[in-house]
């Protein structure tokens, strides 16, 4: 596994590769290693909460997310220029990438169905379109805004939206690239989703909050050359996502 940072800029457009269909589907999936399935569709699918895991032995602490390592993984962390926080990490993995957020949610209700409206006004708003399928852990949206390619032909990029509400926090996946739009190209990162593990904390926190973010502290980072410290990728720019607060 390779961990690398990034930078996110203020745009608010999902990005992905360009696709010609759309496809949907559901998947099947079980708990982790220590997860403990409690009959509700979430804790049969996952992501988890962290009081859900029987041990941290094995992940990779990102502060407010625990990421269990794969081969071939690429990480990067998304900073905000102004603020220089990490906003979001990024998973690279056989060609196409998931771009995760974690926020603070209400304890009594949900936030992705409210979410999935807004991201569906932002996307028309910007001359795109939206379509909601029946995805491997509930209600999903596909995302698709006019481009041009790089030979000038009008296109597509497409972007995949995933979320999950879990117990005071919302998770968000964007998925891009080829597995956006292609579903069996999407199973590696689909089951690195379900994997991901929340960790809240106990601070109180407005909705919408972002969970921090944080660089392993047994993480080298890029030199200020620019040039990679051995054994990592050289960082770029992540996909660019629709805010949601």
């Amino acid at each position: 596994m390779f961990f690398g940072r990034g930078k996110k800029s203020k745009a608010v457009q999902p990005e992905a590769a360009e696709q010609d269909t759309v496809e949907a589907g559901t998947a099947d999936g079980g708990a982790p290693e220590g997860g403990k399935a409690k009959g509700d569709f979430r804790l049969a699918k996952g992501p988890w909460d962290v009081s859900e895991i029987d041990s941290q032995d094995g992940y990779l602490d990102l502060g407010a997310l625990l990421i269990q390592p794969v081969e071939g993984l690429q990480l990067r962390l998304e900073v905000e220029e102004a603020s220089q926080r990490v906003v979001a990490v990024t998973m690279d993995l056989e060609g196409s990438s998931l771009q995760l957020q974690a926020f603070a949610a209400p304890r009594s209700e949900g936030l992705w169905d409210e979410i999935r409206e807004q991201i569906g006004e932002s996307v028309a708003s910007q001359g795109g379109e939206t379509e909601e399928i029946a995805g491997a852990f509930g209600p999903e949206l596909v995302a698709k805004l006019p481009s041009e390619t790089a030979q000038g032909l009008q296109g597509f990029r497409a972007a995949r939206f995933m979320g999950v509400d879990g117990p005071r926090w919302f998770l968000r996946g964007v998925i891009g690239g080829p597995a956006a739009l292609e579903r069996e190209t999407a199973a590696g990162l689909e089951e690195l989703f379900r994997r991901v593990v929340v960790v809240r904390g106990d601070n109180p926190m407005p909705p919408r909050e972002l969970l921090q973010l944080r660089l392993p502290k047994d993480a080298a980072v890029a030199g200020q050359d620019g040039a990679p410290a051995p054994g990592l990728a050289k960082p770029e720019r992540g996909p660019e996502i629709t805010e949601i607060g």
